[in-house]
């Protein structure tokens, strides 16, 4: 039996592929911990589950500051703030929080998950066996503007001569003993990617789903689930008046996720709360327009569920672009969004034949490919690759 220890960034969308995973390996005996902070992270874990809380630095009014700022960022100006303002910084103030986790647990591997830089950066100091887990394709590629891409590799060099390592590498997030990527290359692309990538489609198995929601008030007929991710739902005030006007005349009925104090009255058929069981919904419902978030696009496609996609920052892009090359879904400019191409979007996906097919054969990769059990199966083949014979 071995040691697992998963280090985790403060985003939800990073922490769930790790719990359906260290969930398996617990279950088969091993000693599974966390190491992150309990604000976002206490909520997703079990009872039962060990974690190493990490200092709560950013306040709740200062965390509100830098999600405004985001929110007016777009292209290359939200991808600076991402890691100047985010990453780089999240990267050196997880470390000493992270070494006193490894220190107290010890670990004979150590999880860590791609935008955790931290744990990336203890695991080389200490000589460790280590994993990076990555809930983007994004995350596997250059970008395209070399001057750009040349910006971000001076922060993790920056980041990683801070910390005092002795030998620098162009991608310190990225593990040179095993890459497992919540993905498939149906989606990521076909490339020669180095033998230690390993994809294994999303990890949703054994993901709790404790929110309340009225079945009963579904509807026959063909439903739309509407979601922009735990992270953007407050931006979408003028999104949620245009996808009134565009869908408030449909067939369909539209299960919406927004905060309640954005939505006016809604249409007869509009179902909204704040929260939904997004998991619990998607073998209900026959089409999702979100932001391409990786998460949704792949627990979409796990179901075989065709998408209509607004993407807004970061790498969601990309995300975007690889379903619509897939033939599973849609893209929508969010900038200059538009009722009349909204509606015509969701009107082709449901409608067009093609869509729904594309979205089945992205979610026979995602079966093949095996998701938590598979990747549990990795972690423990590296704990035995990495022990002393």
């Amino acid at each position: 039996m071995a040691r697992f220890l998963f280090v985790v960034p403060p985003l939800t969308g990073h922490i769930n592929p790790t719990l359906s995973v260290g969930h398996l390996l617990a279950a088969r005996g091993h000693q599974v911990a966390w190491v992150g902070h309990p604000s976002r992270l206490q909520p997703l874990l079990r009872p039962e589950d060990r974690l190493f809380p990490l200092e709560e630095r950013i306040g709740p009014d200062e965390l509100a500051d830098l999600s405004r700022k985001s929110s007016t960022l777009r292209g290359l100006a939200a991808m600076k703030f991402l890691w100047e303002e985010v990453l780089v910084p999240l990267g050196r103030a997880m470390q000493p929080g992270v070494a006193d986790a490894v220190e107290s647990f010890a670990p004979d591997v150590l999880v860590v998950d791609q935008q955790a830089l931290a744990g990336a950066v203890v695991a080389r100091r200490l000589g460790l066996t280590w994993a990076t887990f990555t809930t983007s394709s994004a995350g596997l590629i250059e970008m395209p503007l070399p001057l750009v891409w040349g910006w971000v590799l001076d922060q993790l060099e920056r980041l990683q001569r801070d910390a005092g390592l002795d030998t620098i590498v162009e991608r310190p997030d990225i593990s040179e003993h095993l890459m497992v990527v919540f993905t498939t290359t149906a989606l990521a692309g076909e490339a020669d990617y180095p033998p230690h990538y390993r994809f294994v489609g999303p990890s949703i198995e054994d993901r709790g789903q404790q929110t309340p929601f009225p079945w009963q008030d579904l509807r026959e007929g063909r439903r739309l689930l509407v979601s922009l991710g735990t992270v953007n739902a407050e931006r979408g005030a003028s999104f949620y008046g245009k996808l009134v006007e565009a869908l408030a005349r449909e067939p369909e009925q539209v299960i919406l996720s927004a905060p309640a104090e954005l939505l006016g009255r809604l249409p007869d058929n509009f179902l909204a709360q704040s929260y939904l069981p997004q998991l619990a919904l998607l073998p209900h419902v026959d089409a999702v327009l979100c932001h391409a978030g990786q998460n949704t696009v792949s627990e979409a496609l796990a179901h075989g569920v065709p998408l209509v996609m607004t993407p807004i920052k970061d790498d969601q892009s990309l995300v975007a672009s690889q379903v619509v090359s897939a033939g599973a879904g849609l893209r929508v400019r969010w900038g200059r969004l538009r009722a009349a191409d909204l509606r015509a979007a969701v009107r082709r996906v449901l409608d067009e034949p093609s869509f729904v097919q594309a979205a089945r054969q992205v979610q026979q990769t995602f079966q093949e490919a095996g998701g938590a059990p598979r990747a549990a199966d990795l972690l423990e083949d590296l704990h035995h690759r990495s022990r002393p014979r």
